[in-house]
């Protein structure tokens, strides 16, 4: 999983992988071709990685479910897995990426309470 051990070089791999992906994904089935140059290019980008194509490709799945991108994601998840991933390391992922979608859609700590109508701010009177 990411964490501040895993050296900054996997982590700018896994984001080049991740941005090849999206990149090759369609809202529509890809051709034959163009899945054969996706895959080609992952490859190349990942270097025989196979932990780091699981890695981006868990990310993408777990992230984007529910959301509207989910097809699109889940086809650059899929041309990971086409590409060589260790499927083995997927389902781990999937969860760091549920997770990190949960984070990224939770208000900052700081964040000002919503106050509904007719109700009045802590310490703030009423």
């Amino acid at each position: 999983m990411s964490t501040p051990s895993q050296p900054e070089c996997d982590r700018l791999l896994v984001l080049e992988i991740r941005g090849q992906a999206g990149l090759h994904a369609r809202w529509r089935e890809l051709t034959a071709d163009e899945h054969a140059a996706a895959v080609a290019a992952l490859r190349e980008v990942a270097a025989g990685r196979a932990d780091l194509l699981a890695q981006a490709a868990g990310i993408m799945f777990g992230a984007s479910e529910g959301q509207l991108d989910e097809p699109l994601m889940r086809q650059a998840a899929q041309l990971c897995r086409d590409a060589g991933a260790d499927v083995a390391l997927i389902p781990a992922w999937i969860e760091e990426g549920r997770r990190r979608r949960t984070d990224a859609l939770r208000p900052p700590s700081g964040a000002p309470r919503r106050i509904r109508p007719g109700q009045h701010p802590p310490g703030r009177g009423g």
